[in-house]
């Protein structure tokens, strides 16, 4: 799969041994300009659906597992690569201190009836949210939220860059 972007935090603990990888996927659902996006009430952004991939999950099936859990998408198909998108970043636990996040992304097609998500505990006290979305739309509003707000997470630099690689690439 092809390297999209990778990036590193200005201040990143680059000396430590004291990291972990992390791999996730994320799904590319399109229907036009529209795209199948969460929005996360806590940070006040839209991301692409997908999370983390359990040990001895292929990546397609976490993606799967993950797009239903967190939008009740059903009938995944034409599952196609699209690109990974690789981040470091320093761990907020004390167990590590830095984090090498790999995030595989898939185009993928979906019925377009939703059932209802199973999120996780966390996922539900942030406000998530699965919705379809007009892709302009959603990278204007991440800007403006990287530009203009205190709360915004750690994922929205990635998610803005990766919808506008979408828009550029795939419409």
């Amino acid at each position: 799969m092809r390297l999209l972007k990778s990036t590193k935090v200005p201040d990143l603990n680059q000396d430590s041994d004291r990291y972990f990888t992390r791999n996730a996927t994320r799904a590319i659902v399109l229907n036009g300009d529209n795209i199948l996006l969460l929005y996360t009430e806590r940070y006040h952004d839209y991301s692409l659906p997908g999370g983390g991939i359990d040990e001895g999950e292929s990546k397609v099936n976490g993606l799967i597992r993950e797009l239903r859990e967190e939008t009740g998408a059903q009938n995944v198909t034409n599952v196609q690569e699209f690109g990974y998108y690789e981040e470091y970043r320093n761990w907020y636990k004390s167990d590590f201190d830095v984090v090498h996040m790999l995030s595989y992304c898939y185009i993928c097609e979906i019925d377009q009836e939703l059932l209802a998500p199973e999120f996780e505990a966390h996922e539900l006290r942030n406000g998530m949210q699965p919705l379809w979305m007009n892709i302009h739309e959603a990278i204007n509003h991440n800007e403006q939220v990287i530009q203009n707000s205190d709360k915004k997470g750690l994922s929205i630099e990635r998610e803005t860059y990766l919808l506008k690689r979408i828009v550029s690439e795939l419409l």
